[in-house]
């Protein structure tokens, strides 16, 4: 078997987990191969998992996506690269539930870019791509041999179908075009420098921060975990003396359970595993086992040196000395992680000393492709920017202003939402990361206007609610709409008093009005976007007496209002919620009101009693109220128990208003 000397290697994904240890370990042990890594540095990417190749001569970092045609064949061509490298992928499972569409941009199409460039270019020797153990969906529970590189490829998650297509390229481009191609798929992998994202650095994180450690579904799922520096061994291997066309599966028969996984974790932290260790929901489809045939490559040279304990304690001591390497993971470490795919991602620069700290992390001998920042004291890219739609109604502009306040950069949108250009021309120029859509048509004064314009209102609240999402979904950005509870009344399953709420799941009964037949209409559409957090308002109510629209502004000056318990959304407490479900990266339908009911009489009690204690108002029957109106009124109760269950700190209607509406407002002649 012969050997294979490269000259100069480009590494994508670099400047994450397992790459990272690549390199740094190839640069180390061979500075005569020239080593250039390509990254686009995105949430799970670190500049300073590169620290310990900053100053060696035989490395380049190029902030680049695999992504750019231009960027690739320029690279090619610029650093006479001759051999591949290929990491870079979005790899988290979770987070391919909810945004799939970004998987198949990074996985398949950056794969089918790069493949595309080697055969144009003409010069690659050698292309190795990195796969996953996934690509053989579930092995069987009692199976004793594993699943060896001929076997059948049966993804079960949007993650691995991505990586299994990606892999269908690589084996066409070797077929028809003679590319030298060679594939691995490896078990986890895990160590230090992980993105915490993953089960073991998050379990280890949580347990420093004293916080329980959340198993999904029993735990009873197996997996096999290889140390970080035996892979890089493997990887090494593989270059040198891998077969161009062969699969290579890199793995160990180590197996073990994710209950016993946090087990060992808490007994390292001298913690009890049965006071520190909750169960959470499944994610929709978790494997229960991934085994591999490692054989082929143990004749190849290589085998597992590291023990699982010496590997975790390892790891644990590397987080325990650089807790803060990545900055704010809280969104990580939740039981199910939602961070959201950041357009350009967060470039990070490694903390060292004040000397490093006055220049970008570029190595002397580096060119390159995108400006670094001018200073490492400069403040860093902020993780999150929102673009926010409706600047002149009343949640948009409150937004826009909690935003200010939690120091969240913003900007409205400038395009009208069924002008597909001028949207596409937002996102390009705002670059978000989040889209918040709390534009749209209610009527001035109120929905009786949409009676008369009912063209006007389709444009608005379905047409442009249908592009936006459109758009968004495109470029790989969540959605949180703001949409209306107002499409159902009380009927015989949800009678008036019984405390049996619409759910989520509940199908729209109420189409009295035209504006709430629009609202129904667009929200059933929207269920066709995985991109879309819909958020149902109802009677917005905010410590703002004086706004107009504020549903107890509205009903004290009415001559004569109904008496009918409804929900409500204080949005002084739910506003803020909206932001941190994006930041959550939520999706899906959303009853967005506070827990309970309360009637127009009890608010107009607090009002008399908190504001102005010669207040009166009068009752009228809705028959009466029916004479003086042009469309109908939606009246019922939301179930809030999804959006309480996520959070749990939510306070019932009636608190939420003394609160956050009334308490702030007290005047003093009610003191």
């Amino acid at each position: 078997m012969g050997s294979y000397t490269p000259k100069n290697i480009l590494i994508t994904g670099a400047a994450g987990f397992i790459a990272s240890h690549v390199a740094n370990r190839l640069i180390r042990s061979y500075p005569d191969y020239n080593i250039v890594v390509l990254d686009k540095l995105d949430y799970c990417s670190n500049l300073k998992n590169l620290l310990p190749s900053k100053s060696s001569p035989n490395f380049k970092f190029v902030k680049g996506d695999i992504g750019s045609a231009d960027l690739v064949n320029y690279l090619l061509i610029t650093e006479s690269i001759d051999t591949i490298m290929h990491f870079a992928a979005q790899t988290h499972v979770d987070n391919s539930f909810g945004n799939s569409f970004e998987f198949t941009k990074n996985n398949i199409y950056g794969t089918h870019v790069l493949l595309e460039a080697c055969k144009v270019t003409g010069q690659i020797r050698r292309f190795i791509h990195v796969s996953t153990d996934e690509v053989y969906g579930e092995t069987d529970e009692d199976a004793v041999v594993g699943n060896h590189e001929a076997s059948q490829l049966l993804p079960t998650n949007p993650y691995s179908a991505t990586k299994a297509g990606a892999e269908m390229l690589v084996m066409a481009y070797g077929r028809s075009y003679g590319l030298p191609v060679i594939t691995t798929r490896g078990n986890n992998v895990y160590g230090p420098n992980q993105f915490p994202e993953k089960l073991i650095p998050k379990f280890i994180l949580l347990a420093m921060q004293g916080k329980p450690l959340p198993i999904h579904g029993d735990g009873s799922n197996v997996r096999s975990y290889l140390y970080c520096e035996d892979v890089a061994e493997a990887f090494e291997l593989i270059l040198h003396k891998g077969e161009v066309g062969h699969v290579y599966n890199i793995g160990t028969k180590k197996e073990r359970r994710v209950i016993d996984v946090a087990k060992d974790i808490c007994r390292l932290f001298s913690v009890d595993p049965e006071t520190n260790i909750k169960f959470v929901e499944n994610r929709p489809f978790n494997d229960q086992r991934y085994f591999l045939d490692d054989q082929k490559l143990k004749i190849l040279g290589w085998s597992e040196r590291t023990i699982w304990q010496e590997g975790l304690k390892k790891t644990i001591e590397w987080y325990t000395k650089n807790p803060n390497w990545w900055g704010d993971v809280s969104g990580a470490l939740l039981p199910h992680p939602r961070m959201l795919m950041m357009p350009g991602g967060i470039e990070r620069h490694p903390e060292g000393s004040e000397e490093e700290k006055s220049e970008s992390f570029v190595p002397s001998n580096t060119r390159m492709l995108v400006p670094p920042s001018k200073s490492c004291s400069s403040p860093r890219k902020p993780p999150y920017k929102f673009l926010i739609y409706g600047k002149t109604g009343w949640i948009g502009g409150v937004l826009g202003k909690l935003c200010e306040k939690q120091g969240i950069p913003f900007e409205y949108g400038k395009g009208r939402l069924q002008d597909r250009s001028s949207l596409l021309a937002d996102i390009q120029n705002v670059r978000p990361t989040h889209v918040f859509n709390a534009a749209g048509v209610t009527g001035r004064p109120n929905v009786d206007w949409c009676e008369s314009h009912k063209a006007e209102t389709i444009r608005a609240n379905v047409a442009g609610t249908l592009t936006l999402a459109d758009v968004c979904r495109e470029h790989g950005l969540l959605m949180v709409n703001f949409a209306t509870g107002c499409i159902f009344e009380y009927d015989a399953k949800h009678p008036e008093g019984s405390g049996v709420g619409f759910t989520e799941e509940d199908k729209p009964n109420f189409f009295g009005s035209f504006y709430s037949k629009t609202k129904a209409m667009v929200e059933e559409l929207l269920k066709e976007f995985d991109n879309v957090c819909t958020l149902r308002v109802r009677m917005p109510i905010s410590s703002d007496l004086n706004n107009p629209r504020n549903f107890i502004t509205k009903i004290s000056r009415y001559n004569k209002v109904v008496n009918i318990p409804n929900s409500v959304t204080i949005l002084d407490e739910l506003l803020p919620i909206s932001i941190e479900m994006a930041k959550r990266n939520l999706r899906g339908i959303w009853n967005f009101t506070n827990p309970g009911v309360v009637s127009h009489n009890e608010i107009l009690e607090m009002y008399k009693q908190y504001i102005d204690p010669k207040f009166t108002w009068a009752n009228f029957t809705i028959e009466e109220q029916a004479k003086v109106i042009v469309a109908a009124r939606s009246n019922n109760e939301m179930d809030a128990s999804k959006l309480k269950k996520e959070f749990p700190e939510l306070l019932p209607v009636n608190e939420s208003l003394i609160k956050y509406v009334f308490e702030p407002n007290k005047t003093n002649s009610t003191q």
